[in-house]
């Protein structure tokens, strides 16, 4: 059998190879800035629908899908402009895009039959649930929805997305959720504490469907700003490709960046500001604390504090990713030593909570405890929740609620209020009574 390559290579991302029913070759590809989706057709490849939009995603698992055939002539997809996933009909001999209209924001693992396709679908105030599309009826109804807690309108934030300026007079993205609580009020002149939180991946994107632990913020006063920094998905190839070579530096400035600028704007106290995140999420946001000085307190959960460790010892999935996001390994090892918290911990001078699985082996305990243990001996407030049998990413309810409950607690000692909440306290070092 011959073979021929129709797309793909360094320089182009391709995402979702797939053969319609009658056998013709289409994928997704960013060939034109923008992962579109194309076809091979009379032995040229040509674009099915040139948009300035994503119809693919950070490829973090198998068997990812956002389109689907309907039949040979019709398509069911879903694509992300400015930060929401969007539902269409593509009419393949007219190459013509209908929306569907829904109330979703987030859409993923499209699949289709004749007359039907399917779909995960959330919202802000909706967990993700299978829902089925009625193509002739443009009509849709839920087929399985989590049973799951969802907040009253009174107390759900709704994200607002906005743009804002970062380094080297470029443009990056994020969602503020406001303070939301329809029984209280902040004082007159009173502006809230802000939470930055910062996406894993790193080269994933933020999801809009309903997060619990956002909500649960929000409702107690918190603002919440989650940040698709430079190298999030869903804003073209070349905002991707700002993070190339530069993990640990542009997400850092563009989630300190979204904070001053909500502060600027009356959204947040600017000397109550903090950043939490987990993993790669952890990674940036004890990178922030390292390396700028920007936030009053901080959350790692599970976070990266060694580039070095985690290059060695990645599991094959991720294997040489990080050559891209930082440096050839080891022959740039100076730059995996320079963007490592763990080398920096005395550069780090604000109270850090740390949230460690002892079961975790990608992110070892020794590095959250290495920074612990850097803190305590310079007298800087720090607290340490280590969990039994947990690993990268907690999965036990218990765990995810004290976890939650401990970074309230510690947050009302560092910015001194008196939580509504009844917790059980966390010992912090270093605090002065």
């Amino acid at each position: 059998m011959e073979r021929k390559m129709v797309a793909g290579g360094k320089a182009e991302s391709i995402f979702q190879p797939e053969w319609s029913p009658e056998g013709t070759l289409y994928f997704i590809s960013d060939r034109s800035g923008w992962w579109n989706i194309y076809r091979c057709l009379d032995g040229k490849t040509e674009a099915v629908l040139p948009m300035k939009a994503d119809f693919g995603r950070a490829q973090w698992g198998f068997r990812m899908s956002t389109y689907a055939f309907e039949s040979e002539g019709k398509i069911v997809c879903s694509f992300e402009r400015e930060g929401a996933w969007q539902l269409g009909l593509l009419d393949l001999s007219r190459k013509k895009l209908e929306l569907v209209r829904l109330p979703y924001t987030e859409i993923s693992s499209v699949r289709a039959i004749p007359g039907r396709g399917f779909f995960l679908g959330g919202s802000p105030s909706e967990p993700m649930s299978i829902v089925e599309l009625d193509v002739s009826k443009r009509s849709c109804k839920v087929l399985y929805k989590p049973d799951v807690y969802r907040p009253a309108p009174g107390f759900t934030s709704m994200p607002r997305h906005f743009d804002f300026g970062t380094t080297g007079g470029r443009k990056a993205h994020a969602f503020y959720y406001p303070p939301t609580n329809k029984n209280y009020a902040a004082p007159r002149g009173e502006k809230p504490p802000l939470l930055v939180t910062s996406h894993g991946g790193p080269t994933a994107a933020t999801s809009t469907s309903l997060y619990l632990v956002f909500q649960a913020w929000t409702s107690r006063g918190f603002a919440v700003v989650d940040v698709n920094y430079g190298g999030s998905t869903g804003y073209g190839r070349e905002y991707r490709r700002r993070l190339n070579g530069r993990w640990g530096i542009v997400d850092v400035d563009d989630c300190a960046n979204a904070a001053k600028y909500l502060a600027r704007k009356g959204k947040a106290d600017r000397k109550r500001l903090a950043i939490r995140g987990g993993s790669a999420g952890g990674y940036t946001t004890l990178c922030a604390l390292a390396f700028r000085k920007v936030f009053a307190a901080g959350a790692s959960y599970f976070g990266v504090s060694d580039a070095e460790g985690l290059a060695k010892d990645t599991h094959k999935f991720e294997s040489r990713y990080l050559d891209s996001l930082i440096g050839p390994y080891p022959q740039r090892r100076d730059i995996y030593i320079e963007r490592s918290p763990i080398y920096h911990a005395d550069s780090l001078s604000c109270p850090v909570i740390f949230f460690q699985g002892l079961e975790d082996v990608i992110v070892p305990p020794s590095q959250a405890e290495t920074m612990v243990d850097s803190l305590r001996k310079r007298g800087i407030p720090v607290a340490y929740i280590p969990f039994e049998g947990e690993q990268h990413g907690f999965r036990r309810a218990g765990t995810i609620r004290r976890a939650f409950e401990a970074e309230l607690y510690f947050y009302s000692k560092i910015f001194g209020f008196s939580p509504a909440d009844k917790i059980e306290p966390v010992e912090i070092e270093n605090l002065a009574s």
